[in-house]
């Protein structure tokens, strides 16, 4: 609960929050970047990611003040409600498409009367020293619950979607978005840009926290950060350290060249 109190503090105090997105198995990826970024996406939509897997990033995060955001692979409660039992700060739920879809969502991630999570958290509860009203209100008002819009659809009802109460906040899909546009792989196309503009601006205008998955570009980045984005991934595990490596050694052989 902390964590997510940590990263609401920081975006509600205006500063842009910073993370990457986790497809390792090796929590340590996680342990390495924990303090200095101020969240963590872990992914498990598109990898081979397994519970335990998951709560060894989450683990690897105590003591520091990185929050973490896990992404379930869809919008599903038998899904959503181990994340949580595990100690997810939060869940970033895929491609929602209608307000139902995300009342959804956020009825999987409280318990009753405000939803329908099942009571069994573990860590979360300090392996059972917490428990009882108190700490079920304060889950329900504490659980970071993001919607990722990435479908016209959920352009289209983006009024009646961020009005939806207790949501959090909504990350931005510019790629599966164009793909539901008819423009698969035209993220930046003209059209695609103004659907992301307008949920930009509808979620703000509603209070609601906006983030975004794009890569690691940091020109690309701080575009998204003047549109009004305020957490951003700064790419992924892999992507990052690709990047370093490449970087390093073009460096490094471009020195040696010069030599001969």
């Amino acid at each position: 609960m902390d964590n997510a109190n940590q990263l609401r503090s920081k975006l509600r105090n205006r500063q842009t929050c910073l993370g990457s997105v986790i497809t390792f198995t090796d929590a340590t990826v996680t342990e390495a970047l924990s303090g200095l970024l101020d969240f963590v996406w872990i992914d498990t939509e598109h990898n081979a990611l397994s519970l335990e897997t998951v709560q060894a990033h989450l683990m690897a995060t105590r003591g520091t003040e990185t929050t973490t955001l896990v992404r379930v692979p869809w919008n599903d409660p038998v899904l959503i409600k181990p994340v949580l039992d595990i100690g997810a700060d939060g869940v970033i739920v895929p491609f929602v498409r209608t307000v139902d879809d995300v009342r959804r969502a956020v009825a999987a991630c409280r318990y009753p009367p405000d939803g329908i999570r099942g009571y069994g958290p573990r860590r979360p509860t300090h392996y059972g020293r917490l428990g009882g009203p108190e700490y079920c209100r304060l889950a329900n008002e504490t659980i970071f619950i993001v919607v990722q819009i990435e479908h016209i659809d959920a352009v289209n009802n983006i009024d009646d979607i961020v009005r939806v109460p207790g949501l959090t906040s909504i990350v931005l899909g510019p790629n599966d978005l164009s793909g539901s546009m008819g423009l698969m792989g035209q993220s930046r196309h003209p059209k695609v840009l103004q659907a992301l503009e307008t949920v930009i601006t509808k979620a703000r205008q509603a209070g609601l926290f906006v983030g975004i998955g794009i890569g690691d570009d940091p020109a690309v980045l701080m575009e998204w950060a003047d549109k009004g984005v305020q957490w951003l991934t700064l790419g992924n595990d892999y992507s990052l350290l690709l990047r370093a490596a490449q970087q390093v050694s073009e460096q490094v052989r471009a020195h040696a060249r010069s030599r001969q």
